[in-house]
């Protein structure tokens, strides 16, 4: 398709309340002027502080929609959210390697939602480092990456990861400093990213939008420091929105770090 849009895909489940998930991925992706596709991998049932149920989209049926709009559309850059399994995430990562073998993936692990709802406790996860070697980069909290390698720390699993993929840890869960995030990138650069300003309200579906943020910035051509403070500024411009638990997004919330 020969136009002048700049066209981005989320993989993700769809909340009803539109704090998280798709729509919230493609509110976002609106807001920093790009045209955002949908697939989706899961019905939740859910409003802005209550997560009751899931309902799980076929594997099939996820990558029918993967395919059909790759038929239409050129899709270089893909945010992928919550998925059924290691092993369906697996599946669709090799779908859309197939498609465009230059993608770049970026993964928000969602483990479990905030109102308790675990995603991935029973799973083997031996496929793990396969699944990272797929991806430009992850977007975990802190309490997501203490969950994914049970023997390990949480130190030696940065570590470990960075080897396999760029990580940028969120963190909105930490003890020590919340709020501070932290980019780790070419296995060996790590930079704090500290809160831009005092944060007036927490959001559903705020690690949604981050991720989804950087994603956009990451098509938009940005290297990834200048992507990750981007995208920091935007989500806390995005918790400041308003004082209730479903924020706005704005085109006023978006700086231009330069392309270095």
């Amino acid at each position: 398709m020969q136009n002048d849009k700049k066209y981005i895909l989320t993989i993700a489940g769809h909340d009803p309340s539109g704090g998280a998930g798709i729509t919230s991925d493609i509110k976002t992706f609106e807001a920093h002027g790009l045209y955002g596709l949908s697939v989706c991998t899961a019905i939740t049932i859910q409003n802005d502080t209550h997560f009751k149920h899931c309902e799980w989209i076929p594997l099939q049926v996820i990558i029918n929609q993967i395919e059909t709009l790759f038929e239409r559309f050129e899709i270089s850059v893909v945010k992928i959210g919550i998925i059924q399994s290691w092993n369906v995430l697996s599946l669709v990562l090799d779908t859309l390697h197939a498609l465009n073998s230059e993608v770049k993936i970026i993964l928000d692990p969602i483990i479990k939602a905030t109102a308790g709802f675990d995603f991935h406790s029973t799973e083997n996860q031996n496929i793990l480092d396969k699944i990272w070697t797929k991806c430009f980069i992850i977007t975990p909290n802190y309490d997501e990456i203490k969950g994914l390698y049970p023997n390990l720390d949480t130190q030696n699993t940065i570590e470990h990861i960075s080897t396999l993929t760029n990580i940028y840890l969120k963190g909105g869960h930490r003890l020590d400093k919340k709020g501070w995030d932290a980019l780790y990138y070419s296995k060996i650069v790590m930079i704090n990213i500290p809160p831009v300003t005092k944060i007036v309200s927490e959001k559903h579906g705020s690690g949604c939008v981050l991720s989804s943020a950087l994603t956009s910035y990451i098509l938009l051509e940005q290297n990834l420091e200048d992507a990750s403070k981007n995208a920091k500024n935007y989500i806390e411009n995005f918790l400041n929105s308003n004082d209730s638990l479903l924020g706005n997004h704005s085109y006023k919330s978006i700086l231009n770090y330069s392309n270095s």
